[in-house]
């Protein structure tokens, strides 16, 4: 399974605080996108201090928080310049590699250390070549300065074993531990032993990876697991599509967990046609569907298009009719990266627009009163 499966329970993130004319709308000042995967959805003070150490790194922005308990894995999308970026992800390893002991750690999602999994996404004129350099740059620096063993990932990877980052993966947490020096697991940097409380870290880059679920209307985990096998690529199906089936308690549901590696290549209207018929064959119904993070403008509009709607309608209903087809979980237009970042850095200059305001002197006390 990939980055960032879980169940999204979104908190700390409301609708963007300024409204954004969507015509306008831009990435081309942001290079960077990164979608830290840390192994803590349970406790909400550490969550709270992860996603506060992005908010306050100057040039960072913090687009998106989900945490789920089931998994005990919290997800946070950050975008900004590179260096910004780094700074915000150096500040929530220190926090990670303080609050987090992965000899203590328990959940339903596969981890190697307390945060996982740092992957590096270009955005605008960023190109994939430059976020691999940036992934081995920062990865030497974590390992360095926190001790920590480092395996490069996915477009990174210096071998074909590390691609796959289910390959890195592998055994988890506790099978790394015990097998890091054993059988060329060695890591690309850092010393050959696992942090004795943060585990290790998976850095990598690669381009824009949707993270998402569908529920089915069906407490079968068995049945979601079956459903995900015939999904996903290395069963023979949908191309770059990666899943597996989990039961998700708090809904009282299975789960079929994705992560859409190209949806260029596989649209998330044709993975949701897909995902129903099997589980038709079934008889079961699809409940919802749950996006993790944040997923590109395009994707959405593709589904728009292929359910009918007016490509000339305002971006907004065209995103309403996306979230309509695929049953979309607390369906919001912010969820377009597009539209967040736009809303945030909005809300940003009108801060610092207003910092710069000259203050106006007090009036006389002596003076004239209305």
């Amino acid at each position: 399974m990939g980055e960032g499966s879980v169940s999204p329970r979104r908190s700390g993130l409301g609708p963007p605080e300024s409204p954004v004319d969507v015509r306008s709308v831009t990435i081309r000042s942001v290079l960077i996108e990164s979608v830290p995967n840390y192994s803590e959805g349970r406790r909400a003070t550490v969550v709270d201090a992860l996603a506060a150490a992005v908010a306050g790194t100057r040039g960072a922005y913090l687009l998106d928080r989900t945490s789920d308990p089931s998994h005990n894995r919290s997800v946070l999308t950050i975008a900004g310049e590179a260096e910004a970026v780094t700074r915000a992800l150096e500040a929530t390893i220190e926090i990670a590699v303080r609050d987090i002991d992965m000899e203590q750690h328990t959940g339903e999602h596969p981890r190697i250390g307390a945060v996982d999994v740092i992957p590096f996404v270009p955005l605008g004129d960023t190109t994939l070549d430059d976020a691999i350099a940036l992934a081995e740059t920062f990865g030497r620096r974590v390992a360095e300065r926190f001790e920590i063993p480092v395996y490069l990932y996915a477009r990174a990877a210096r071998r074909p074993d590390r691609v796959r980052l289910a390959d890195v993966r592998r055994g988890g947490y506790e099978g790394l531990r015990d097998e890091i020096v054993l059988n060329g697991r060695d890591p690309d940097f850092g010393p050959a032993r696992t942090h004795p409380s943060a585990g290790a870290v998976a850095v990598g880059a690669r381009p824009f990876l949707i993270a998402w679920n569908i529920n089915l209307e069906s407490s079968d985990v068995e049945l979601a697991k079956r459903i995900a096998r015939r999904v996903r690529e290395s069963g023979g199906g949908l191309p770059a599509v990666q899943a597996n089936g989990f039961m998700i308690e708090e809904l009282a549901c299975a789960q079929v967990s994705m992560n859409l590696l190209d949806f260029g290549t596989t649209p998330m209207w044709r993975v949701w046609e897909e995902v129903r018929a099997v589980a038709a064959e079934d008889h079961v119904q699809l409940r919802e569907s749950e996006l993790i993070g944040l997923a590109p403008l395009a994707a959405f509009l593709d589904v728009a298009a292929h359910a009918g709607a007016d490509p000339h309608a305002p971006l907004e209903d065209r995103f309403a009719t996306a979230a309509r087809v695929l049953h979309l979980r607390d369906a919001q237009s912010f969820m377009a990266l597009e539209l967040r970042l736009a809303a945030v850095q909005a809300a940003e200059a009108a801060r610092a627009a207003q910092t710069a305001q000259p203050t106006r002197p007090a009036p006389d006390a002596r003076g004239p009163r209305d």
